[in-house]
């Protein structure tokens, strides 16, 4: 496996006469699969809760969807299954799925009582997923329908990083309509996951499937964007770097040898990761400059190896005396896909702070920058709430969770 980096800036144009320059730096991570049908071994611990409030259908959908999930596994993957209300407990410890039986027996004797603990949960996931993590594609899919009322949120998002340095990538998936939806996406940004939503329980099957698939997908792990800019040219203070896709997620650089890095975990052959990177960039004499240069540092579980790196690819920009705009229509797509996650943010800060009138405004904008993407599920969700809002409404819990979702990535229309 290879990396596929590319780079580009917003407007590879510059002003050779104006002392201070403005651009977004895009850049699109994957992997190249070889000419070998090869896929990663996978090692996957499903966290499952099993607190009284997921009795009946919903408990028994996402058994029916984890079981689903065992029968997907090759004789080289690896299972745990862990499940927790108010306690958690291993009901598979790390295991291949040779057999399937006994482990899917198991997980069909899965029983709802009790309250809630998500870290006592992902506690013992990340143990079980150590186990088997080398030359692996390691990923934890966490599943709750409620508050971690008797956990500790500040735990979660601890353990979250702790998953994330044993390159452990922890998905969330919040079930119904009353989970915390800042703590699971805490967990899911901090870990290199994603956040789903699983709205009724006829849902968990295609989004176990879904996350799956993404996971079949995975070449190389452990993945770190390395960032080098020449002087003259430096990362804005405020939001500096943020991934676009698959999911809007907000990146902190972390300062490494003479320049930044940012760690993004696993990377896939069939979808990027695009990231955004805002540059303030000072004069520059006329004629091609480079301003930078962009790497990646991976491991690849196929070949044992760590730490591997790409090649490392230059950041160039045309400086002219006579500037002539020339903008990056794919660059342009990424920005409006950052300011509608942005945009989404600012509608609830203002509606936690009781400004309604501010919060529907927010999400008309955004609902209009969904259109611009050519989303129109995320602009019909963003432009109802809105109108919502506006008519002195209350947004339910659902409503609240779509829009975030929607924010976060482009929304699928529903199943026929």
């Amino acid at each position: 496996m290879k990396v596929n980096l590319q780079v580009a800036l917003s407007d590879a144009h510059l002003d050779a006469n104006q002392a201070s320059s403005q651009r977004q730096l895009w850049l699109s991570l994957s992997a190249i699969a070889g000419t070998l049908d090869f896929s990663l071994p996978l090692n996957l611990c499903l966290v499952l809760d099993q607190s009284g409030s997921m009795n009946g259908r919903p408990l028994s959908t996402v058994k029916e969807a984890a079981v689903a999930l065992v029968e997907s596994l090759k004789p080289t993957d690896l299972i745990s299954v862990v499940a927790f209300n108010h306690k958690a407990q291993t009901l598979i410890s790390n295991q291949s799925v040779s057999q399937a039986k006994q482990i899917i027996a198991t997980i069909q004797k899965l029983e709802a009582s009790g309250g809630t603990a998500i870290d006592e949960g992902l506690k013992l996931g990340i143990k079980e997923s150590a186990v088997g993590k080398e030359d692996r594609v390691s990923q934890i899919f966490l599943l709750t329908d409620g508050e971690n009322e008797h956990g500790d949120n500040e735990r979660c998002l601890k353990l979250a990083q702790v998953a994330s340095e044993y390159n452990i990538t922890v998905n969330s998936l919040g079930f119904g309509s009353h989970w915390n939806q800042d703590v699971l996406e805490a967990i899911a940004d901090s870990a290199n996951g994603s956040l789903s939503y699983i709205e009724n329980p006829d849902q968990a099957l295609n989004t176990f499937s879904q996350l799956f698939s993404r996971m079949q997908t995975v070449g190389l792990t452990n993945a770190y964007l390395l960032l080098e800019f020449n002087p003259g040219v430096r990362l804005a203070e405020l939001k500096p770097t943020a991934q676009v896709e698959p999911e809007a997620i907000e990146l902190t650089p972390q300062p490494e040898g003479k320049g930044y890095a940012l760690r993004l975990g696993d990377l896939m052959t069939e979808q990027a990761r695009v990231i955004l990177a805002n540059l303030y960039i000072n004069q520059l004499p006329p004629g091609e400059q480079t301003i930078g240069f962009a790497q990646v540092r991976y491991d690849d579980p196929s070949q044992s190896g760590l730490g591997l790196l790409s090649e490392k690819i230059p950041i160039t920009a045309i400086v002219q005396a006579t500037y002539q705009t020339q903008p990056n229509d794919q660059v342009q797509k990424a920005i409006l896909t950052l300011a509608k996650y942005r945009q989404t943010q600012i509608a609830e800060t203002k509606l936690k702070q009781g400004d309604r009138t501010g919060a529907a405004t927010m999400l008309q904008t955004a609902a209009k920058t969904a259109l611009q993407l050519g989303d129109q599920n995320g602009a019909t969700v963003l432009q109802t709430n809105a109108t919502r809002l506006q008519s002195g409404e209350e947004l339910t819990e659902a409503d609240r969770k779509k829009t975030r979702m929607v924010s976060k990535t482009t929304l699928q229309p529903p199943a026929p």
